[in-house]
């Protein structure tokens, strides 16, 4: 899979709010399908199961198999990912911008108390 299917998946898969909830609980610890059932009460287990699909698919969730339960855990990897591409380099854009202004700030009023 390229980067940028990758990528889609990811958006695709955290712009749903429920998948996004589901990545706040396991960010916290891995859950398995009937304690994330539990979490999620307004839910029914197929819904939870799809939107575990979702993210699975999207390399967000890895399940782990132990006896008869399902463990799911977060691989942050991709949202690390997704960091690296774009929002770290529209950070550093910008506080290199601010650190500009802040240095033409400094020097316009040093030239006004001169």
């Amino acid at each position: 899979m390229s980067n940028e299917v990758e990528f889609d998946a990811i958006f695709r898969a955290l712009s749903n709010p429920a998948r996004r909830a589901i990545c706040d609980e396991l960010k916290l610890r891995p859950l398995t399908t009937k304690q994330l059932c539990a979490v999620f009460e307004r839910l029914d287990r197929c819904t939870v199961m799809l939107h575990l699909k979702v993210l699975e698919q999207a390399g967000l969730v890895v399940p782990v198999r132990k006896g008869r339960e399902r463990f799911n855990y977060l691989d942050a990897m991709p949202i690390q990912a997704i960091h690296e591409r774009w929002i770290g380099p529209h950070a550093a854009a910008a506080a290199s911008g601010l650190l500009r202004l802040k240095n033409e700030v400094q020097s316009a009023g040093k030239q006004i108390h001169a």
